[in-house]
C-alpha cells in the first residue's frame, strides 16, 4: 500500500493513459498509481501520509538537460545574483551593500544570469558607477560570453596594468593614456573571462558543501528535481567531484545529477578520455548521482563560443583530425557524448566527422548536439539519421537583442528552430546552460519557449516557432530524460516512474503568459521525499543550515527564486500618482510605474510589452 498520497490536486502526469488526475500514490520512491481521489484513497493504510494539494497544479519534476550544477554549487554562496533585479539602481545598491559585507581577500562576483535589457534603464552599469559602489573590494561582473567588468580594486589585485598584454582571443580595454579601463572583452573566446574569474579566492571545502546544498535548495524552490551536468572548464574528474560525492554519500543530495566528463587542456583531450575510459563507465553510480558520458567539450579546437557581439568564429582546420580520434575512442567504448555547437557551420563539420566514425564503428548509443541556435533543417535530419538529439537552452532570451543587431530579425525567427526539431521527431531537451551566462531559472526558459520573448520583452519568433505550454513542459521533463538515458525512469508521473514532482505557486497551464515567469514550486518531492516546501507546505520543508560564510549574499538578500515580487527588494521612490490602492501592482516594479514610463521600450504598442518579469506598468 502507499507510503504517501497527494490528493485534491490538478496533476499533469504527461502520461498517455491518465494525463490529468487529482491524486497520486507513492511507494518506495516510485509512483504507485494515479487517478481520482476516490481511486487512490483505496491505497491508504494507517501509516500512509496524506497531503492535501489544495487544487494546486502539479507537474513532473523539471529536468535541466544542460547545466553546470557541480561547478556552480562550489561558488553559489559567493555570488551576487542579479536575476530579477528590476533596475541598474537596484543592482548597484546590492553591489555596494555586498562590497561592504565582503572581507578581504574575497571578491564580489556577479556571474551571469542577467541582461541589461531586464533593467528599467535599458543599459548596463558603467565602470564609473561600479567603482563608486565598490571602491575598495575587488568586483568581477560577467556579462554573457562577451565581457567582464572589473573595478579598480580588482585590477590592482590581478596586477592588470598598462603593460599587460592581451591574451589570445581576448582584449584588455585601455583608455587614451594606455591604462586599463576595467573592461575585459572576449574577441571571440571567453577564456579571458573565465581565466580571470578563476583567480579569485575559493571557498573552503566545508563552505563548498554548504554552498552546494543551498544551490540545490534554490533549484528545488523552482521545481527542479533532476539535472544533467555538462562539466565545464576547471572541472577536473575525479578531483573536483569530491564535494558532490560527499553530499551523495551523506544522503544530502536533493537533485538527481547525471554528469559528463569535460576535456580540460588543449592538446591533452584524447589522453583525458583514454584515462577516463579506464577509470569509469557510463551509468556508474546510482539514481541520484551517475556518470553519463563525455563532453560537452571533446576538443578545444572544436569550441565555437556564441558571442553575438563578435563575428562567428571559424574553427581551425586541425579540428576534424583531433575530434575524429576522440569520437572513435568514445564510439569504440560505447560512450555517449555531447558537444557544444552554436552555429550551423560548426554543426555541419562535426556531423561529417561523426558520419565518418559511424561508418567504421556504428554508434551504439546516443550523442548530443548542445545549443544549435542556427542549425539548418538539413543538419537536423543528419542528426536524426545518426540517432542523436539536440539539447536546447534559453540563451537567446538573454542574447536575442545582440543576435538581431548582428544578423537581423529574420535570421532570429528560428534560433533555435525547436518546433521544426519536434516536427522532425528528433529528441529535444530543455535546459539553461547556467550559471555563467543564462539564469538557472527554468521558468525563464518556459516563458521564452511559450511566448518567444527575451527577458527584456523583445519578441523573437513567429507563431511557427512558439510552443504550446504542454509541449514546452514535455521538453523539460520527458524530453530531457532521454539525454541521460533515463526516459524509462523519469519525465512522467506514471506507475513505476520516479516519484519526482513539483506543486506550483500558480497554475502553469492557465496563468496569463506574463505570469509564467514568476512561477515557483511550493512543494518539491524527489523519490517520494519532500525536499522543499513553501506557502501552506512550509512546515514540511526540511531544515537547511544557514548559508556560509556569514558574509554570503545568500544569507543577506532574497535569492533570485524569491524575487518574484520586486517589492522584496528595497522600495524605489513612490510614484505620487500611484499608492497602495492602485489596482495594478506590477510584478517587476511594484507600484512604482514611473520607472518604466520614463524608459524607451522596444515595441510600438506599449500595452503588448510585459518586460522581464511580467511588467504591467505599460498597460496602466
Amino acid at each position: 500500500m502507499a507510503d504517501l498520497i497527494l490528493h485534491n490536486g490538478r496533476i499533469t502526469t504527461l502520461g498517455s493513459n491518465a494525463p490529468d488526475v487529482s491524486a497520486v500514490a507513492i511507494k518506495g520512491g516510485l509512483v504507485q498509481a494515479t487517478g481520482s481521489d476516490t481511486e487512490i484513497m483505496k491505497l491508504r493504510t494507517g501509516s500512509t501520509k496524506l497531503i492535501d494539494l489544495n487544487k494546486r497544479r502539479v507537474i513532473p519534476g523539471l529536468n535541466d538537460s544542460h547545466t553546470h550544477l557541480i561547478r556552480g554549487g562550489l561558488n553559489y554562496n559567493m555570488e551576487l545574483r542579479w536575476e530579477n533585479v528590476p533596475s541598474v539602481a537596484d543592482a548597484l545598491r546590492l553591489l555596494r551593500e555586498q562590497a561592504e559585507r565582503t572581507p578581504a581577500p574575497q571578491w564580489v562576483r556577479v556571474v551571469g544570469g542577467w541582461s541589461e535589457f531586464q533593467f528599467a534603464e535599458r543599459r548596463m552599469p558603467t565602470l564609473e558607477e561600479i567603482n563608486k559602489a565598490a571602491p575598495d573590494t575587488p568586483v568581477f561582473i560577467l556579462h554573457l560570453y562577451a565581457r567582464a567588468l572589473l573595478n579598480r580594486a580588482a585590477l590592482r589585485v590581478l596586477g592588470i596594468s598598462k603593460d599587460s598584454p592581451n591574451p589570445p582571443g581576448g582584449l584588455i580595454e585601455k583608455d587614451a593614456q594606455g591604462e586599463p579601463t576595467g573592461m575585459l572583452i572576449a574577441k571571440p573566446s571567453a577564456l579571458i573571462l573565465y581565466s580571470t574569474l578563476a583567480q579569485g579566492p575559493a571557498l573552503p571545502v566545508e563552505d563548498q558543501l554548504n554552498s552546494t546544498r543551498h544551490f540545490m535548495r534554490e533549484l528545488n524552490r523552482l521545481g527542479i528535481t533532476s539535472v544533467i551536468d555538462a562539466g565545464g572548464g576547471g572541472q577536473n574528474f575525479p578531483d573536483d567531484y569530491e564535494v558532490i560525492q560527499r553530499l551523495h554519500d551523506d544522503d544530502s543530495l536533493t537533485i538527481r545529477i547525471a554528469y559528463n566528463l569535460f576535456a580540460q587542456k588543449a592538446g591533452q583531450e584524447l589522453s583525458d578520455y583514454e584515462r577516463w575510459v579506464a577509470m569509469t563507465e557510463p551509468g556508474a553510480g546510482d539514481g541520484m548521482l551517475r556518470m553519463t558520458g563525455a563532453g560537452e567539450n571533446l576538443a578545444w579546437s572544436a569550441a565555437d563560443f556564441e558571442n553575438f557581439l563578435e563575428p562567428r568564429p571559424d574553427l581551425a582546420p586541425i579540428m576534424e583530425k583531433e575530434l575524429e580520434k576522440i569520437v572513435e575512442l568514445l564510439a569504440t567504448n560505447k560512450w555517449p557524448f555531447r558537444i557544444h555547437a552554436t552555429y550551423d557551420e560548426t554543426i555541419d563539420r562535426f556531423l561529417s566527422v561523426f558520419e565518418r566514425v559511424n561508418g567504421k564503428t556504428p554508434f551504439a548509443t546516443r550523442f548530443i548536439i548542445d545549443h544549435a541556435e542556427t542549425i539548418s533543417e538539413k543538419n537536423i535530419e543528419r542528426i536524426k539519421s545518426l540517432g542523436g538529439g539536440i539539447a536546447t537552452q534559453h540563451r537567446m532570451a538573454f542574447q536575442g537583442e545582440y543576435f538581431i543587431d548582428r544578423y537581423g530579425a529574420a535570421a532570429a525567427k528560428a534560433t533555435p528552430p525547436i518546433a521544426k526539431m519536434l516536427e522532425m521527431e528528433v529528441p529535444v531537451g530543455g535546459g539553461t546552460d547556467a550559471t555563467r551566462v543564462a539564469s538557472y531559472d527554468p521558468w525563464v526558459a518556459l516563458h521564452w519557449l511559450t511566448t518567444g520573448q527575451t527577458v527584456g520583452g523583445l519578441p523573437l519568433y513567429d507563431e511557427a516557432n512558439i510552443l504550446s505550454r504542454e509541449a514546452a513542459l514535455e521538453i523539460w521533463t520527458k524530453g530531457s530524460a532521454w539525454f541521460s538515458g533515463e526516459q524509462d525512469k523519469k519525465g512522467t508521473l506514471a506507475p513505476g516512474m520516479y516519484a519526482d514532482l513539483a506543486a506550483l505557486s500558480s497554475d502553469y497551464m492557465t496563468v496569463p503568459p506574463q505570469d509564467i515567469r514568476q512561477i515557483t514550486s511550493v512543494l518539491t518531492i524527489v523519490g517520494g521525499r519532500i525536499v522543499y516546501g513553501n506557502a501552506e507546505f512550509a512546515k514540511l520543508s526540511p531544515p537547511l543550515p544557514p548559508a556560509s560564510p556569514s558574509w554570503s549574499p545568500v544569507s543577506q538578500i532574497p535569492t533570485p527564486a524569491m524575487r518574484t515580487d520586486a517589492r522584496s527588494l528595497e522600495a524605489l521612490p513612490m510614484n505620487r500618482a500611484c499608492h497602495d490602492s492602485c489596482a495594478i501592482a506590477c510584478a517587476m516594479h511594484g507600484h512604482h510605474h514611473q520607472i518604466a514610463w520614463a524608459v524607451p521600450i522596444p515595441v510600438k504598442d506599449k500595452t503588448s510589452f510585459w518586460g522581464a518579469l511580467g511588467c504591467s506598468c505599460f498597460a496602466v
